[in-house]
Protein backbone atom coordinates (compact mmCIF):
# COMPACT_ATOMS: atom_id res chain seq x y z
CA UNK A 1 0.00 0.00 0.00
CA UNK A 2 1.10 3.58 -0.62
CA UNK A 3 1.37 6.67 1.50
CA UNK A 4 -1.73 8.90 1.53
CA UNK A 5 -1.49 11.63 -1.13
CA UNK A 6 -4.25 14.04 -2.12
CA UNK A 7 -6.92 11.57 -1.04
CA UNK A 8 -8.45 12.61 2.26
CA UNK A 9 -7.96 10.24 5.23
CA UNK A 10 -11.12 8.27 5.91
CA UNK A 11 -12.75 6.27 8.65
CA UNK A 12 -11.60 2.61 8.54
CA UNK A 13 -8.30 3.31 6.73
CA UNK A 14 -5.27 1.84 8.53
CA UNK A 15 -1.72 3.03 9.13
CA UNK A 16 1.30 1.01 10.20
CA UNK A 17 4.02 2.70 12.22
CA UNK A 18 7.76 2.13 12.14
CA UNK A 19 7.37 -0.07 15.25
CA UNK A 20 4.85 -2.29 13.47
CA UNK A 21 1.83 -0.92 15.35
CA UNK A 22 -1.39 -1.06 13.33
CA UNK A 23 -3.80 1.84 13.87
CA UNK A 24 -7.37 2.20 12.55
CA UNK A 25 -8.19 5.71 11.34
CA UNK A 26 -11.19 7.27 13.12
CA UNK A 27 -13.57 9.69 11.45
CA UNK A 28 -12.53 12.53 9.16
CA UNK A 29 -11.00 15.20 11.40
CA UNK A 30 -7.20 15.05 11.40
CA UNK A 31 -4.43 17.55 12.18
CA UNK A 32 -2.38 18.54 9.10
CA UNK A 33 0.56 16.38 10.19
CA UNK A 34 -1.18 13.51 12.01
CA UNK A 35 -3.88 10.86 11.65
CA UNK A 36 -6.50 10.51 14.37
CA UNK A 37 -6.55 6.74 14.94
CA UNK A 38 -6.79 4.09 17.62
CA UNK A 39 -4.43 1.17 18.18
CA UNK A 40 -6.03 -1.99 16.80
CA UNK A 41 -3.18 -4.54 16.55
CA UNK A 42 0.31 -4.68 18.00
CA UNK A 43 3.22 -7.10 17.33
CA UNK A 44 3.28 -10.09 19.69
CA UNK A 45 5.21 -13.30 20.35
CA UNK A 46 2.11 -15.31 19.48
CA UNK A 47 -1.41 -14.56 18.33
CA UNK A 48 -4.26 -15.57 16.06
CA UNK A 49 -3.40 -12.90 13.51
CA UNK A 50 -0.23 -13.52 11.50
CA UNK A 51 1.70 -12.05 8.60
CA UNK A 52 5.10 -13.10 7.29
CA UNK A 53 5.95 -14.96 10.47
CA UNK A 54 4.96 -12.02 12.69
CA UNK A 55 2.08 -12.53 15.13
CA UNK A 56 -0.25 -9.73 16.25
CA UNK A 57 -2.34 -9.09 19.34
CA UNK A 58 -5.71 -7.38 18.96
CA UNK A 59 -5.88 -4.55 21.46
CA UNK A 60 -9.69 -4.31 21.59
CA UNK A 61 -11.46 -7.12 23.43
CA UNK A 62 -14.73 -5.75 22.03
CA UNK A 63 -15.82 -2.64 20.15
CA UNK A 64 -16.64 0.01 22.72
CA UNK A 65 -15.39 3.56 23.24
CA UNK A 66 -14.07 2.68 26.70
CA UNK A 67 -11.94 -0.08 25.17
CA UNK A 68 -10.44 2.52 22.84
CA UNK A 69 -9.71 4.58 25.95
CA UNK A 70 -7.77 1.67 27.41
CA UNK A 71 -5.52 1.56 24.35
CA UNK A 72 -4.43 5.09 25.29
CA UNK A 73 -3.09 3.66 28.55
CA UNK A 74 -1.12 1.06 26.60
CA UNK A 75 0.34 3.73 24.35
CA UNK A 76 1.13 6.09 27.21
CA UNK A 77 3.09 3.34 28.91
CA UNK A 78 5.02 2.02 25.90
CA UNK A 79 4.66 4.45 22.98
CA UNK A 80 3.85 7.93 24.38
CA UNK A 81 4.75 9.55 21.06
CA UNK A 82 1.37 8.40 19.73
CA UNK A 83 -0.74 10.17 22.37
CA UNK A 84 -1.39 13.85 21.72
CA UNK A 85 -3.52 16.67 23.00
CA UNK A 86 -5.92 17.99 20.38
CA UNK A 87 -6.70 21.70 20.91
CA UNK A 88 -9.53 21.63 18.36
CA UNK A 89 -11.41 18.86 20.19
CA UNK A 90 -10.03 19.63 23.65
CA UNK A 91 -9.04 16.04 24.32
CA UNK A 92 -6.15 13.64 24.64
CA UNK A 93 -6.28 10.93 22.00
CA UNK A 94 -4.05 8.63 19.97
CA UNK A 95 -2.70 10.21 16.80
CA UNK A 96 -0.06 8.94 14.41
CA UNK A 97 2.40 11.59 13.14
CA UNK A 98 2.71 11.28 9.39
CA UNK A 99 6.50 11.02 9.64
CA UNK A 100 6.07 7.86 11.76
CA UNK A 101 3.94 6.05 9.15
CA UNK A 102 5.65 3.13 7.46
CA UNK A 103 2.63 2.09 5.38
CA UNK A 104 -0.77 3.66 4.70
CA UNK A 105 -3.40 1.02 3.90
CA UNK A 106 -6.13 2.06 1.43
CA UNK A 107 -9.25 -0.19 1.52
CA UNK A 108 -10.07 0.54 -2.14
CA UNK A 109 -6.59 -0.35 -3.39
CA UNK A 110 -6.44 -3.55 -1.39
CA UNK A 111 -9.87 -4.70 -2.59
CA UNK A 112 -9.03 -4.01 -6.23
CA UNK A 113 -5.84 -6.09 -5.88
CA UNK A 114 -7.68 -8.85 -4.02
CA UNK A 115 -10.47 -9.14 -6.60
CA UNK A 116 -7.92 -9.41 -9.40
CA UNK A 117 -5.71 -11.93 -7.64
CA UNK A 118 -7.13 -13.56 -4.49
CA UNK A 119 -4.50 -15.54 -2.58
CA UNK A 120 -6.51 -17.75 -0.21
CA UNK A 121 -10.08 -19.09 0.28
CA UNK A 122 -11.19 -16.05 2.31
CA UNK A 123 -9.97 -13.62 -0.33
CA UNK A 124 -11.76 -15.71 -2.97
CA UNK A 125 -14.91 -15.45 -0.88
CA UNK A 126 -14.50 -11.67 -0.64
CA UNK A 127 -14.06 -11.42 -4.42
CA UNK A 128 -17.25 -13.45 -4.97
CA UNK A 129 -19.19 -11.32 -2.48
CA UNK A 130 -18.05 -8.07 -4.06
CA UNK A 131 -19.07 -9.28 -7.51
CA UNK A 132 -22.54 -10.16 -6.16
CA UNK A 133 -22.84 -6.70 -4.58
CA UNK A 134 -21.85 -5.03 -7.83
CA UNK A 135 -24.30 -7.08 -9.89
CA UNK A 136 -27.17 -6.51 -7.44
CA UNK A 137 -26.69 -2.82 -6.64
CA UNK A 138 -24.69 -1.37 -9.51
CA UNK A 139 -22.15 0.07 -7.07
CA UNK A 140 -18.82 0.23 -8.94
CA UNK A 141 -15.79 -1.60 -7.58
CA UNK A 142 -14.01 1.75 -7.17
CA UNK A 143 -16.57 2.71 -4.50
CA UNK A 144 -15.99 -0.40 -2.37
CA UNK A 145 -13.12 -1.36 -0.09
CA UNK A 146 -11.91 -3.97 2.37
CA UNK A 147 -10.81 -3.08 5.90
CA UNK A 148 -9.86 -4.95 9.08
CA UNK A 149 -7.48 -7.90 9.10
CA UNK A 150 -7.94 -8.65 5.38
CA UNK A 151 -6.83 -5.12 4.49
CA UNK A 152 -3.69 -5.66 6.55
CA UNK A 153 -3.02 -9.17 5.28
CA UNK A 154 -2.96 -10.62 8.81
CA UNK A 155 -6.22 -12.56 8.42
CA UNK A 156 -6.81 -16.28 8.86
CA UNK A 157 -9.33 -17.91 6.46
CA UNK A 158 -10.44 -20.18 9.29
CA UNK A 159 -11.90 -17.50 11.56
CA UNK A 160 -11.47 -13.97 10.22
CA UNK A 161 -14.47 -11.77 9.45
CA UNK A 162 -15.13 -9.81 6.28
CA UNK A 163 -15.28 -6.04 6.81
CA UNK A 164 -16.27 -4.05 3.72
CA UNK A 165 -16.40 -0.29 3.22
CA UNK A 166 -18.79 1.43 0.82
CA UNK A 167 -18.01 5.01 -0.19
CA UNK A 168 -20.58 7.77 -0.56
CA UNK A 169 -24.01 8.17 1.00
CA UNK A 170 -25.94 7.23 -2.14
CA UNK A 171 -23.96 4.03 -2.60
CA UNK A 172 -24.46 3.19 1.07
CA UNK A 173 -28.22 3.65 0.68
CA UNK A 174 -28.22 1.38 -2.40
CA UNK A 175 -26.46 -1.29 -0.36
CA UNK A 176 -28.83 -0.80 2.58
CA UNK A 177 -31.82 -1.25 0.24
CA UNK A 178 -30.36 -4.46 -1.17
CA UNK A 179 -29.78 -5.76 2.34
CA UNK A 180 -33.37 -4.99 3.32
CA UNK A 181 -34.59 -6.86 0.25
CA UNK A 182 -32.17 -9.74 0.96
CA UNK A 183 -31.30 -9.70 -2.72
CA UNK A 184 -27.54 -10.31 -2.48
CA UNK A 185 -26.75 -14.03 -2.91
CA UNK A 186 -25.05 -15.74 0.01
CA UNK A 187 -26.06 -13.21 2.66
CA UNK A 188 -28.22 -14.30 5.59
CA UNK A 189 -29.40 -12.71 8.82
CA UNK A 190 -27.59 -13.28 12.09
CA UNK A 191 -29.15 -16.15 14.04
CA UNK A 192 -30.89 -15.89 17.39
CA UNK A 193 -27.98 -17.46 19.24
CA UNK A 194 -25.58 -14.80 17.99
CA UNK A 195 -28.05 -11.98 18.52
CA UNK A 196 -28.80 -13.18 22.06
CA UNK A 197 -25.16 -13.10 23.16
CA UNK A 198 -24.57 -9.85 21.27
CA UNK A 199 -27.59 -8.22 22.94
CA UNK A 200 -26.41 -9.33 26.37
CA UNK A 201 -23.01 -7.71 25.77
CA UNK A 202 -24.72 -4.49 24.73
CA UNK A 203 -26.93 -4.51 27.84
CA UNK A 204 -23.87 -4.94 30.05
CA UNK A 205 -21.65 -2.39 28.31
CA UNK A 206 -24.27 0.33 27.78
CA UNK A 207 -26.64 -0.18 30.71
CA UNK A 208 -29.70 -0.35 28.45
CA UNK A 209 -32.96 -2.24 28.86
CA UNK A 210 -33.80 -5.36 26.88
CA UNK A 211 -36.44 -3.47 24.86
CA UNK A 212 -33.99 -0.70 23.99
CA UNK A 213 -31.35 -3.18 22.86
CA UNK A 214 -33.87 -5.10 20.73
CA UNK A 215 -34.74 -1.83 18.98
CA UNK A 216 -31.11 -0.95 18.28
CA UNK A 217 -30.12 -4.45 17.15
CA UNK A 218 -33.09 -4.69 14.78
CA UNK A 219 -31.87 -1.56 12.96
CA UNK A 220 -28.34 -2.83 12.37
CA UNK A 221 -28.77 -3.79 8.72
CA UNK A 222 -25.02 -3.84 8.07
CA UNK A 223 -24.08 -6.84 10.24
CA UNK A 224 -24.94 -10.23 8.72
CA UNK A 225 -23.56 -13.63 7.73
CA UNK A 226 -22.04 -14.45 4.37
CA UNK A 227 -21.70 -17.98 3.07
CA UNK A 228 -21.35 -20.58 5.79
CA UNK A 229 -21.94 -18.22 8.71
CA UNK A 230 -18.94 -15.97 8.17
CA UNK A 231 -19.52 -12.70 9.99
CA UNK A 232 -19.77 -9.75 7.59
CA UNK A 233 -19.82 -6.07 8.48
CA UNK A 234 -20.54 -3.24 6.03
CA UNK A 235 -19.27 0.27 6.78
CA UNK A 236 -20.65 3.35 5.00
CA UNK A 237 -17.78 5.80 4.58
CA UNK A 238 -17.74 9.38 3.35
CA UNK A 239 -16.37 10.11 -0.10
CA UNK A 240 -13.91 12.99 -0.52
CA UNK A 241 -16.61 15.44 -1.56
CA UNK A 242 -18.69 14.54 1.52
CA UNK A 243 -15.89 15.55 3.91
CA UNK A 244 -16.60 19.23 4.46
CA UNK A 245 -14.97 20.12 7.75
CA UNK A 246 -11.27 20.99 7.77
CA UNK A 247 -9.28 20.63 10.97
CA UNK A 248 -9.52 23.95 12.79
CA UNK A 249 -12.77 25.12 11.16
CA UNK A 250 -14.52 24.62 14.50
CA UNK A 251 -13.58 24.04 18.11
CA UNK A 252 -15.23 21.73 20.65
CA UNK A 253 -14.94 22.37 24.38
CA UNK A 254 -15.86 19.73 26.98
CA UNK A 255 -18.32 21.28 29.46
CA UNK A 256 -19.52 18.18 31.31
CA UNK A 257 -22.27 15.59 30.96
CA UNK A 258 -25.89 16.03 29.96
CA UNK A 259 -29.04 13.96 29.55
CA UNK A 260 -31.72 15.25 27.22
CA UNK A 261 -34.85 14.51 25.28
CA UNK A 262 -35.36 15.86 21.78
CA UNK A 263 -37.01 15.28 18.42
CA UNK A 264 -34.80 14.20 15.52
CA UNK A 265 -35.05 16.83 12.77
CA UNK A 266 -32.39 15.43 10.39
CA UNK A 267 -30.82 11.96 10.36
CA UNK A 268 -29.27 12.03 6.88
CA UNK A 269 -25.73 11.94 8.30
CA UNK A 270 -26.43 9.11 10.73
CA UNK A 271 -25.29 6.45 8.27
CA UNK A 272 -21.62 7.36 8.83
CA UNK A 273 -19.28 7.27 11.83
CA UNK A 274 -19.56 9.59 13.59
CA UNK A 275 -23.33 9.59 13.16
CA UNK A 276 -24.81 13.11 13.22
CA UNK A 277 -28.38 13.87 14.28
CA UNK A 278 -29.86 17.38 14.15
CA UNK A 279 -32.24 18.14 16.98
CA UNK A 280 -35.43 20.09 17.61
CA UNK A 281 -37.42 20.79 20.79
CA UNK A 282 -34.55 19.88 23.08
CA UNK A 283 -35.32 19.43 26.76
CA UNK A 284 -32.36 19.18 29.14
CA UNK A 285 -33.10 16.56 31.80
CA UNK A 286 -29.73 16.73 33.57
CA UNK A 287 -26.81 19.07 33.07
CA UNK A 288 -26.35 22.71 32.03
CA UNK A 289 -29.41 24.42 30.53
CA UNK A 290 -27.80 25.32 27.21
CA UNK A 291 -28.96 25.11 23.58
CA UNK A 292 -28.02 21.71 22.08
CA UNK A 293 -28.35 21.47 18.30
CA UNK A 294 -27.01 18.01 17.47
CA UNK A 295 -25.88 14.60 18.65
CA UNK A 296 -22.56 13.23 17.42
CA UNK A 297 -22.26 9.46 18.02
CA UNK A 298 -18.89 7.73 17.64
CA UNK A 299 -20.33 4.53 19.10
CA UNK A 300 -21.42 2.46 16.07
CA UNK A 301 -24.38 1.00 17.95
CA UNK A 302 -26.12 4.37 17.79
CA UNK A 303 -25.72 4.92 14.06
CA UNK A 304 -29.10 5.06 12.29
CA UNK A 305 -30.70 4.48 15.68
CA UNK A 306 -33.61 6.88 15.16
CA UNK A 307 -35.67 8.46 12.39
CA UNK A 308 -36.77 12.00 11.63
CA UNK A 309 -39.69 12.98 13.85
CA UNK A 310 -38.82 10.46 16.54
CA UNK A 311 -38.46 11.54 20.16
CA UNK A 312 -35.26 10.27 21.73
CA UNK A 313 -33.48 10.35 25.04
CA UNK A 314 -29.70 10.65 25.03
CA UNK A 315 -26.86 11.01 27.49
CA UNK A 316 -23.23 11.82 26.81
CA UNK A 317 -20.50 14.41 26.85
CA UNK A 318 -21.66 18.00 26.37
CA UNK A 319 -19.46 20.11 24.11
CA UNK A 320 -19.55 23.85 23.50
CA UNK A 321 -19.24 24.72 19.79
CA UNK A 322 -16.88 27.51 18.74
CA UNK A 323 -16.97 29.17 22.14
CA UNK A 324 -20.77 29.10 22.43
CA UNK A 325 -23.63 29.59 22.69
CA UNK A 326 -24.51 26.41 20.75
CA UNK A 327 -23.61 22.92 22.01
CA UNK A 328 -23.65 19.30 20.90
CA UNK A 329 -23.93 15.98 22.74
CA UNK A 330 -21.21 13.41 22.02
CA UNK A 331 -21.79 9.67 22.51
CA UNK A 332 -18.76 7.41 22.54
CA UNK A 333 -16.14 9.53 24.27
CA UNK A 334 -13.22 7.31 25.22
CA UNK A 335 -12.47 8.78 28.64
CA UNK A 336 -15.97 9.12 30.08
CA UNK A 337 -17.35 6.91 32.81
CA UNK A 338 -21.04 6.19 33.11
CA UNK A 339 -23.68 5.41 30.54
CA UNK A 340 -23.71 7.06 27.12
CA UNK A 341 -26.66 6.25 24.88
CA UNK A 342 -29.40 7.36 22.52
CA UNK A 343 -32.72 5.50 22.47
CA UNK A 344 -36.35 6.20 21.49
CA UNK A 345 -38.50 7.46 24.32
CA UNK A 346 -41.40 5.14 23.44
CA UNK A 347 -40.90 1.52 22.45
Amino acid sequence: MTQATTRKPKDKDFVETQEGLLFCVVGYLHPPDKYTAYLKYSPAQEGRWQRGGQAYHRELAYYHAHQVGQTLDTLQASYPGYVHYCPVRNMLFSMVPQDRVLTYYHPKERLAQLVTSPSDPLEEQVAKLVESIRETTGIPLAQLGITGSVLLGIHDPGFSDIDLTVYGRENALLLKKAMAEQSIPGISLLDESFLGSWSQEIIEHHNLTDAQVRWLVARRWNFVYYGQRRYLSLHPTRSDDEIHEVYGDHTYQDVGVARLQAIISDASESIFVPAIYRLDRVKIMEGPAVPVVEICAYEGLFGQAADVGQTIEAQGKLEELDGGPLHRLVIGSSRRTGAEYMVPVSL
